[in-house]
C-alpha cells in the first residue's frame, strides 16, 4: 500500500477540519487517508469513575464516526482507522514516519489572542523530521463559485511561502511549489528584508539614499533562488512579495484567505527548546490558514 496522508484524531471540531483537508489531500496526491487515535488506559482525573471500557468504546467510535464523514464526503477514498494506546507525541511521531503527510487539528482563540497551539502538536512539529499540516476549525469556508462551502469543498486561496534568502532550502522550496501545482493555485512567495544593522543609528538617511539598490539586489537574489523550482515545475503561476518590512508580519498579511502557508522549521538534535524559529512561531499561532512546517537542514 502506498504511504497515506495521516491525521491526527481526537473528536474535536479542530480534528474534524484536519480530517477534511486531509480527505481532500489524500485525492490530490492519490493517496489513502488514514486516521489514527491516541488513548491511553490511566484513570482520567477529570472522569475518575470512568473505566476503562467505557474509555475504549469512545476511543473505537471517534474514529469510526470520523471514516464515516470521510466516506460521505468521498466516497472512493480509501480510508483506514488505527486507535492505539500511549503517549500521543510520540505515537504521531512514529505515524509521521510511515506516512507522506502528518495532518493535525489547532485550537482557535480570538483573533487578538491568536491559536491555541497544543502541548501535543507543538512536541510534534518539533520532534519529527517530516512536514505537519496544523488546521483551524473554519466556521464557513469559500468554494468555488463563491458561497458557503460543504467538508468536501475545494477552498480557495493562493499557497503562500515565506522564503530566507540568506538560506534557502530545498525541502521547503520543493513541498509549496509541488501543493500549489497540485492544487493549480498561485505560489506566492514572501520575503522580507532589513537593513544591515552595519547601518546602527543612520538606517533611517540609508533607507533614503540605498532603499532602491538594495531592494533590487534582494529581488535579483530571491529570482535566482526561485529559478530551478520555476523551471521543475513550469505550470506554477508565482508572485513575488519581496519588500523591506518584518517577515513574520509580512506572512501573516499575505497568509489571510490563504489555503496553506508554508514554513520551515531547521531541523535540531538538541531536546531543549521548542525547535521553531520566531517567524514559523508566530505563524503558527496567528495564522488562520493551514499551516505546513516544513524541517530542513
Amino acid at each position: 500500500m502506498s504511504r497515506p496522508v495521516t491525521v491526527g484524531l481526537d473528536g474535536s471540531r479542530e480534528s474534524i477540519a484536519a480530517v477534511d483537508w486531509a480527505a481532500r489531500e489524500a485525492i490530490a496526491r492519490g493517496l489513502p487517508l488514514r486516521l489514527v487515535h491516541v488513548w491511553d488506559l490511566n484513570p482520567d482525573v477529570h472522569a475518575p469513575l470512568i473505566g476503562p471500557d467505557t474509555r475504549r468504546h469512545w476511543a473505537e467510535r471517534t474514529p469510526r464516526k470520523a471514516a464515516e464523514h470521510v466516506h460521505g464526503n468521498h466516497p472512493g477514498l480509501l480510508v483506514e482507522t488505527v486507535q492505539k494506546c500511549g503517549d500521543p507525541a510520540t505515537v504521531l511521531c512514529e505515524a509521521a514516519e510511515e506516512s507522506e503527510l502528518l495532518v493535525l487539528g489547532s485550537r482557535g482563540l480570538s483573533g487578538v489572542a491568536g491559536f491555541v497551539v497544543g502541548s501535543v502538536s507543538l512536541a510534534v512539529v518539533a520532534r519529527t523530521p517530516h512536514p505537519v499540516v496544523l488546521v483551524r476549525a473554519q466556521e464557513r469556508p469559500v468554494r468555488a463559485g463563491g458561497g458557503p462551502a460543504g467538508s468536501g469543498d475545494v477552498v480557495l486561496g493562493d499557497v503562500v511561502l515565506g522564503v530566507d534568502i540568506s538560506r534557502p532550502c530545498d525541502e521547503l522550496l520543493e513541498f509549496a511549489f509541488a501543493h500549489a501545482d497540485r492544487h493549480r493555485a498561485t505560489l506566492r512567495v514572501v520575503h522580507s528584508w532589513h537593513f544591515p544593522a552595519a547601518f546602527g543609528h543612520d538606517a533611517a538617511a540609508a533607507a533614503v539614499a540605498l532603499r532602491g539598490e538594495l531592494a533590487a539586489v534582494k529581488e535579483s537574489m530571491l529570482t535566482d533562488v526561485l529559478a530551478p523550482w520555476r523551471r521543475k515545475f513550469p505550470d506554477v503561476r508565482v508572485a513575488v512579495d519581496c519588500r523591506l518590512g518584518r517577515p513574520a508580519s509580512d506572512v501573516l498579511e499575505a497568509a489571510r484567505g490563504a489555503r496553506l502557508v508554508v514554513v520551515g522549521r531547521r531541523r535540531r538534535t538538541s531536546s531543549i527548546g521548542v525547535h521553531t524559529g520566531p517567524v514559523t512561531h508566530s505563524v503558527l499561532h496567528h495564522s488562520a490558514a493551514p499551516v505546513a512546517v516544513v524541517p530542513h537542514d
